[in-house]
């Protein structure tokens, strides 16, 4: 094959280092194209329709993409239409025979490189998106694993990856034909949080993982408070590629063997149990694409959620009258990111104590989330909601008052997304409602008026979230009988 057109089909991709896609492709062929699709299928989808800052961080990380391509030689080529109209025509303007792309384990990925496939098109699908296949990593008898200590078990029995295995970024690219004509990338504005692009990634991961004192060696203990830095930052850009599964999984290693002590090792461990999680999660997906329709646990599927949209907005809004529920969700509004504890806590308190049905919350993060993928982030909803695989045991429910006094106990995390809390003591920030008129006098925040009393008594609510679920348990019972 040597010797002929081929095309780079960029998708989750949006890196030239250690990229297996484009290596294969620049094996196989003497001129390479980089393509990317804008599929009105799937940017107005309902997981990405309104999704802007997730498309913002995209498009600017595809522009540095076309920068390095450039100063390589080479140059992006944009076009808009469904992959399978576009992918055909472009084959044919360029004679490319072949197309090189990394795989993808979405529903409709799959039936989107199905249906390229059944075109007659030369797909050459590689590894990329997780470190290993999801059909990789199996229980014994060939099935796959729904509980995610014997998958991490499983999965670090096989060999792992080092630094020896990263692809490097090639030094210079073959020229794309004049004449290939390419479309303009929307502009739209860029999250400041998070400067999208492989170098912002791979300085990022450096910073983390690099050093005797690397956060990634506190990261055991910082990963959970609200109030500090103590996360790599780096799932928006594990999210679109911009650095591989694999190098991440090479920086945790390297952090471990490094470790200045066993509390470092130990620490470092923490963090690649968590991109092991991320892998979990897309197996899941694999195996079972059935989760972004319905709760796993088929007995959790008839749960009478409430109709509430008063209390949806609220929720959405950062306005339920519980300060780190809405300290999150205000995080999430602003930045187009939040932190993981603050995941757990506003989607238990939407959960269990709203009774809104989880589909709803997990709806309103894929639109909000620079990093929303769905893969984990259905994963982590159904975690939390109690209802998927390998899930916190649906009576669980978080106490947001002892979260926050736990993960933001001086309430900085708080005072920084709800201001008008800014005032209040310490020892009221979690339970503002608790202030005395002459403290919230004092403290510039009437209860009510500058901030909202609580929207639920969580007293109250508990024997109503358990009723709701043991009645769906009872249904499916019924079903069965």
């Amino acid at each position: 094959m040597k010797g002929e057109r081929v095309l780079w089909w960029i998708r989750r991709d949006v890196r030239i280092r250690d990229n297996q896609a484009l290596g294969d492709a620049l094996a196989r062929g003497s001129t390479v194209i980089p393509v990317f699709i804008l599929d009105p299928g799937i940017l107005r989808s309902r997981y990405h329709i309104r999704a802007e800052r997730r498309k913002a961080f995209l498009f600017e990380g595809l522009r540095q993409l076309d920068e390095s391509l450039r100063q390589r030689g080479s140059r992006l080529i944009v076009r808009e239409g469904p992959a399978a109209t576009v992918l055909p025509t472009l084959m044919r303007e360029t004679e490319a025979s072949a197309v090189f792309a990394e795989e993808d384990y979405s529903p409709a990925a799959r039936g989107r490189d199905g249906e390229i496939v059944g075109q007659g098109l030369r797909l050459h699908l590689t590894p990329g998106v997780s470190v290993r296949h999801p059909g990789e990593v199996r229980k014994a008898d060939g099935g796959p694993y729904t509980v995610f200590t014997p998958f991490r078990r499983a999965w670090l029995a096989q060999p792992v990856p080092g630094g020896r295995d990263l692809l490097p970024a090639p030094r210079s690219f073959p020229t794309v034909p004049g004449g290939v004509q390419s479309a303009a990338l929307p502009r739209l504005p860029v999250p400041g949080e998070f400067p999208p692009g492989e170098a912002e990634a791979r300085q990022r991961l450096a910073r983390f993982t690099r050093g005797r004192q690397a956060p990634i060696y506190t990261y055991g203990e910082g990963r959970n408070r609200l109030d500090g830095e103590g996360t790599s930052g780096l799932s928006p850009y594990l999210r679109f590629g911009m650095l591989s599964a694999r190098e991440a999984v090479v920086g945790a290693l390297q952090a471990m063997a490094e470790a200045p002590g066993p509390a470092a090792r130990t620490s470092a461990e923490v963090w690649l149990g968590e991109l092991i999680w991320r892998e979990f999660y897309l197996a899941i997906l694999h195996h079972f694409p059935s989760v972004l329709r319905a709760a796993f646990n088929p007995a959790l599927r008839k749960i009478p959620w409430r109709t509430a949209p008063q209390d949806l907005e609220a929720w959405r809004a950062g306005r339920t009258g519980y300060p780190v529920v809405d300290a999150a969700m205000r995080q999430l509004g602003v930045t187009g990111w939040m932190h993981n504890r603050g995941r757990m806590i506003a989607a238990s308190f939407l959960v269990k104590d709203l009774l809104i049905d989880w589909t709803l919350g997990e709806q309103w993060f894929m639109e909000q989330l620079v990093d929303g993928d769905p893969a984990a982030n259905n994963g982590g909803w159904q975690w939390t909601a109690g209802v998927g695989t390998d899930a916190a045991p649906y009576f669980r429910i978080f106490n947001p008052v002892l979260q926050g006094r736990k993960y933001d106990p001086a309430g900085r995390y708080i005072r920084r997304f709800v201001p008008e809390l800014a005032r209040v003591p310490d020892r009221r920030i979690h339970e503002p409602w608790r202030m005395s008129p002459a403290e919230q006098a004092e403290a510039g925040c009437v209860i009510g008026r500058d901030y909202p009393a609580p929207i639920v008594d969580r007293a109250a609510v508990r024997d109503r979230t358990l009723a709701a679920y043991r009645r769906s348990q009872a249904l499916a019972r019924s079903v069965r009988g």
